[in-house]
C-alpha cells in the first residue's frame, strides 16, 4: 500500500487523521470488534483456534481466520504450528501485542461501566427520531 508519509520518520510525524497514513489503518485494525475480543482472550495466554471460536460467541470461522491473519501480519499475534496429527496451531500475543493489554482493558472496562448510559441515550434518540419523522 502506498502512503504519503516516510515510514522511517519519527512517531510524532504520524497523523491518523491524514489520508494514507499507516497509523490510520492500524487504528482501524485495533478498533475492530473482533480484534478487541481476540486480543482480550489472548491476554490469558496461548489459545487454539477452536478455543478462540468457542469463547468468542458469534464469530464466524472466516472472520476469526481473517482477524488472526491480520493480527499476525501486524506483529501483534504469533502463530505456532505443532507437528502432530492433526496439526495443532496456537495463537499468542507477541511482546508488541502485550503492550495493547492495558489500553484495551481500559476500553473494555469503560464499555461495561457506561453501557446503561449509552442504552438510555439510544432510547432517547430513537424516541425523538420517531417523533420528528
Amino acid at each position: 500500500m502506498a502512503t504519503t508519509q516516510d515510514v522511517t520518520g519519527p512517531a510524532s510525524s504520524w497523523d491518523p487523521y491524514a489520508r494514507g497514513c499507516p497509523s490510520r489503518d492500524l487504528l482501524d485494525r485495533i478498533g475492530d470488534k473482533w480484534t478487541v475480543l481476540v486480543l482480550g482472550e489472548l491476554k490469558h495466554g496461548a489459545c487454539r483456534f477452536t478455543q478462540l471460536r468457542k469463547r468468542l460467541s458469534g464469530v464466524s470461522e472466516k472472520m476469526l481466520t481473517q482477524t488472526l491473519r491480520a493480527l499476525e501480519r501486524d506483529g501483534l499475534v504469533h502463530r505456532t504450528v505443532y507437528p502432530a496429527v492433526p496439526v495443532r496451531v496456537e495463537y499468542a500475543l507477541t511482546p508488541l501485542g502485550q503492550t495493547l493489554r492495558e489500553p484495551l482493558k481500559t476500553l473494555t472496562d469503560w464499555s461495561v461501566q457506561h453501557i446503561a448510559d449509552v442504552l438510555a441515550a439510544r432510547e432517547e434518540y430513537d424516541a425523538h427520531a420517531e417523533r420528528v419523522s
